[in-house]
């Protein structure tokens, strides 16, 4: 009955995050009428909803009316660290909840949802043209980096590195925090000109611009040679074999022969073993056009057609793995 009924609390979260609830209450108790207000939400139904969440452990109702936070609900404010508000808010989006709710059709016609029901070529394309989802969507996917970079920094060894080109690396979180780490490292941050405009900030914030480099440009066209290890994080299972094929291959012909290749992505695992990547492989299925979760034989495909091999599969303490690759 939980598994089949689960949208009604993630839709209750995202009331809750959208509404910034968590965010009120890290003060202390707070009443609903004091949280409807502050909100510009309607007390009577706010309570119903902040009322439910708090039956599974987020906030907690202290008294009638009267809600705090628990240690779950402190992950919905915007200003903790590991943070999940804009996660929850991009995952119920209107798109994302629209391209589940076609999930059915995307199975037995295997079209994607995106093109079918906004009428664009990819996500990435309607992100663009709707900036306020897109917006929480890189809040989200730079919450999930925040999440990830210490467990790859922890699993793998960069002190035979000396310059690491960061392929569509944003605005540079994983990056800036590779560089803090290995002071003698240098880095190159590579990402669309829009994007890597945001960068500097903060670079500098991490007190790691003085050994970094930025280059705007689209890893369709051309990677920038220099370095001897390209990373990328959660960029390969948002397209399809070909176009990820197409990408290793430009990389192939930027990194020197002794180079290094470092993926960072899920990996799935064989049979019934459970995997949050699993359930990622479907949302990659309802919200790209091509985008997938991969198994390490499918990672050693895609190596091998873009002319590397795979050279060994580094776990972490999140559940995302480092992919090595060297030159074929």
């Amino acid at each position: 009955m939980q598994m089949i009924t689960g949208m009604w609390v993630t839709q209750s979260i995202y009331v809750a995050a959208s509404l910034g609830i968590a965010d009120l209450l890290q003060g202390g108790v707070r009443s609903v009428d004091e949280l409807a207000q502050a909100s510009g939400a309607q007390a009577p139904h706010l309570y119903r909803v902040l009322r439910a969440l708090a039956s599974v452990g987020i906030f907690t109702e202290v008294a009638p009316g009267q809600f705090g936070l628990t240690a779950i609900a402190e992950y919905l404010r915007s200003d903790v660290p590991g943070s999940l508000r804009a996660l929850s808010r991009t995952v119920s989006d209107t798109w994302q909840w629209n391209c589940w709710g076609d999930i059915l059709n995307i199975v037995k016609t295997g079209q994607p949802a995106m093109q079918r029901l906004y009428q664009v070529q990819d996500t990435f394309t309607y992100l663009t043209q709707n900036p306020e989802s897109g917006a929480i969507f890189d809040d989200a996917m730079t919450g999930w980096a925040k999440t990830i970079h210490t467990a790859v920094i922890d699993a793998y060894d960069f002190s035979g590195v000396q310059t690491l080109v960061d392929i569509a690396g944003g605005h540079g979180m994983l990056l800036a925090s590779i560089l803090a780490a290995n002071p003698m490292l240098r880095g190159i941050l590579f990402d669309l000109p829009n994007v890597v405009a945001g960068a500097g900030p903060l670079l500098e914030q991490a007190q790691v611009l003085n050994r970094c480099q930025i280059q705007g440009g689209s890893f369709f066209a051309a990677i920038p040679t220099g370095g001897d290890a390209y990373l990328m994080s959660h960029i390969l299972h948002d397209w399809g074999d070909a176009d990820c094929v197409r990408i290793l291959q430009n990389i192939r012909q930027a990194i020197a022969e002794q180079g290094r290749l470092l993926i960072v992505e899920m990996v799935i695992p064989p049979g019934d073993t459970p995997h949050f990547g699993k359930f990622l492989d479907v949302d990659m299925m309802a919200i790209f056009s091509g985008g997938r979760e991969r198994t390490a034989a499918e990672y050693q495909e895609l190596f091998q057609a873009a002319g590397f091999q795979l050279n060994r599969i580094i776990p972490t303490a999140a559940p995302v793995s480092v992919i090595e690759g060297v030159c074929a």
